[in-house]
């Protein structure tokens, strides 16, 4: 018909992230403290740091893309893109290694989760609970982060179930063998 126009619509929901509330509050306190640290003035960036946050988990625990992250969050494609193009680990040691970074501080945590339960075998040949930290008294991932002396971040690995502690996780994902490639880790 002449005139008319097709309308889009849209239908709009509500989606749970299956993370603890503690993990996104503990990420946006890390990134308001980096805010911070650069000076970066209050109400000059597009998401506070809970929904960066919430941003960020969302990418890591789902694989959301950047350009449905930057839809539901209210930003622009571009940086959601920027947020998505995190350095590997070689490149982050590669970035390190160039202006000369002394050594490099390796350290590991343990982030609570509610949600996960999946039997293993340990290496007594128990039956475990593959994401329950018997260190940290909780079920959770374990993280291990690379950073420089000053304690900036330079890489965040992958999540490990909790049962696997710092050093069994840093050989899995591959950190100390890159790490005596350039450097010695702390």
């Amino acid at each position: 018909m002449p005139g008319y126009r097709e309308r889009l619509h849209v239908v709009t929901y509500r989606a749970i992230l299956d993370v603890p509330r503690e993990a996104v509050l503990l990420l946006s306190r890390l990134l308001a403290a980096e805010r911070a640290l650069r000076g970066t003035r209050k109400g000059t960036r597009a998401l506070t740091c809970f929904h960066q946050a919430v941003m960020a988990l969302r990418h890591f625990r789902d694989g959301t893309d950047p350009a449905t992250l930057a839809r539901d969050h209210g930003i622009g494609e571009a940086t959601a893109v920027l947020a998505a193009q995190a350095p590997d680990l070689h490149h982050a040691l590669h970035a390190a290694h160039e202006p000369g970074v002394p050594h490099l501080v390796l350290d590991g945590t343990v982030i609570p989760i509610d949600r996960c339960s999946e039997k293993t075998t340990s290496i007594k040949g128990k039956s475990i609970d593959l994401w329950y930290s018997g260190k940290a008294r909780h079920h959770g991932g374990n993280v291990q982060g690379v950073m420089e002396p000053d304690g900036f971040p330079l890489f965040v690995s992958d999540v490990e179930p909790g049962s696997v502690n710092d050093l069994p996780a840093c050989f899995v994902l591959g950190l100390l063998e890159a790490g005596n490639q350039r450097f010695s880790l702390c």
